[in-house]
Order: C-alpha cells, then structure tokens, then sequence
C-alpha cells in the first residue's frame, strides 16, 4: 500500500541520492515547478544528492541548455542522465545499422551528433525509408496526430526487417495544459505491427545503467536501497523503478492527474484504485514533488 505524504522532506534522510523525472515533476514543458525547485535545492543542501533521469531524446548537454529556459537553476541537481544518451550509445555502437530512416522534428536533429565516448563508431547517414538499414525516432514529426498516421510507412519498415530505435519510451507528456504524443507511441505502434523496437529510457535497463554510472563519478558506493526515483510516470518512472528493486515516489498530479482525483493530493480511494489498475506498487505517492 503506498503511502501518500505531504512533502520530500519526510523521507528524504532515508535516501542518499534521488533519480529524479523532469517533465511533469520538475517542470511541465513550459516552466519549472517553484515548490519542486525548492524541494532539490533543500535536499542537495542537506547532502543528498540528484540526479536527473529523463527520457529525452537528447544528450545531457541539450537537456542542461533547455533547463536554463525553464528556469530549472543548476543547484536544483548535480548531473543528467538521458534516453538521448544511451540509445545514442547504442546508434553508434550500430544497434540499427549505419543508414537509418529519422522519425522526428528539426530540434531533434542534435542526435546524430558525434559521440565522443564510443571508439570507433559507426558512421551514420539519414537515407530515405527504402534505402534505410534501421530506424532512429526521437518523436513523431507532429506530436498533435495520431500515431496511426505512421501505418503505410511501418508496414514497409517490418516487411523490410528494419529495427526501430526508440529515443523516448513516453507515450504521452503534457505541455503545459496540452497533451503531446512522444516517441514511444510510434514505437509501440511499430511492435504491435510485428516490428521491432529497441528501448533505452525509462522503465528499460540502460538508462538506469548510465544513471548509476552518472551517480559514481558523484559519489562511489551508494546501494540501490539509498535511491528514490521520483516520477509521475506509471508505467516509466514507477515500473521501472520496480525493475531496478529502487524505491520510489510516484508524483499524482503529473500525468494521472484526473485518473488520481488529485488537487494538492491525491484521493486515496482513487489512487489506491489506479495504482491496482495499471499494476503499480510506488512506496510514497504526493500531489506535485514539494
């Protein structure tokens, strides 16, 4: 049974480090949240430590960048660890060939940047979906159409045996008070087709990989029973969480927010109701991170 609270500060001295979701608990693709702004700051005050994990499908860099806009100040964490990342580890390392069809806007192009980190990497080159070896999807071109508009294109991609590289396993995120689809509805619509798509963020192992590695450089030796994810997220945040055997706190007002009956908390009826829904078991539930 989860625990509703009132504030991060009630738990937070049974933690020494916080993996903490962005969008929908930090800020909601606009602005920052001033209360869950404060909430990091107090808790880095007191030595613990954040580390941001996002299923951005951009490299950490981009993501501190788009942070400053929002208001996010660098004293709210201490590093990044992105979907971007990893799966841009992996396109490199060849997970899905060195000519790759791109599904996603001009601002995702950073991408296909060069990654340092890799010895040896595959030389990428952006092709037509018939000259295409895999796929790389950072998001759809229009995140206000149904996924469904991607079928004629999908069926050609399976029939073809192409991989689909999934750079941000969420389905939905809301921007502001409009809901835009992400990357990941594209790729679940791919693998109910009989395509394949490989997963790098959230609630898949690389991310927390690179999240724990993120971690060390920070301080080596922190267990798993030390970390709180925090996110709003059910079925990225929490279920992943609980693949990794890492505590965590499920943020109500972000994405659940009608389903939780949240207002500054979450009705308990609902969100014991939801949370036996989706099959989800979250140690610590609040209305908005504070």
């Amino acid at each position: 049974m989860t625990q509703i609270i009132s504030s991060l500060s009630e738990i937070s001295n049974r933690y020494d480090a916080l993996f903490v979701d962005l969008w929908g608990c930090v800020h909601n693709g606009v602005t920052a949240f001033p209360e869950a702004v404060a909430a990091l700051q107090g808790y880095r005050a007191k030595g613990g430590i954040v580390v941001l994990v996002t299923n951005a499908p951009r490299s950490r860099h981009e993501v501190a960048k788009q942070l400053v806009r929002f208001n996010v100040p660098d004293d709210a964490y201490d590093d990044i660890a992105t979907s971007g990342d990893s799966g841009r580890a992996a396109m490199f390392q060849g997970a899905v060939g060195s000519k790759v069809w791109f599904i996603g806007q001009p601002h995702d192009l950073p991408f296909f940047e060069p990654l340092s980190l890799i010895d040896n990497p595959v030389e990428i080159e952006q092709v037509a979906l018939d000259k295409a070896e895999g796929i790389v999807c950072c998001g759809p071109t229009d995140p206000h159409a149904d996924p469904d508009v991607m079928r004629p294109q999908f069926l050609m991609a399976k029939q073809m045996g192409l991989k689909l590289l999934c750079a941000n396993p969420d389905i939905v995120v809301d921007r502001g008070e409009t809901r835009e689809w992400c990357a990941g509805a594209l790729a679940k619509l791919y693998t109910e087709m009989g395509g394949e798509s490989l997963y790098f963020g959230k609630p898949h192992p690389p991310i927390y990989d690179l999240a724990r590695r993120r971690l060390a450089t920070l301080k080596a030796g922190i267990p798993d029973a030390s970390i709180l994810a925090i996110g709003d997220g059910p079925h990225t945040d929490i279920l992943g969480a609980m693949g990794e055997d890492i505590d965590s706190l499920f943020i109500t007002g972000g994405l659940a927010r009608a389903e939780t009956k949240t207002t500054t908390d979450p009705e308990a009826q609902a969100l014991t109701d939801y949370i036996g829904k989706e099959n989800i078991n979250p140690q610590f539930s609040i209305g908005m991170l504070r």
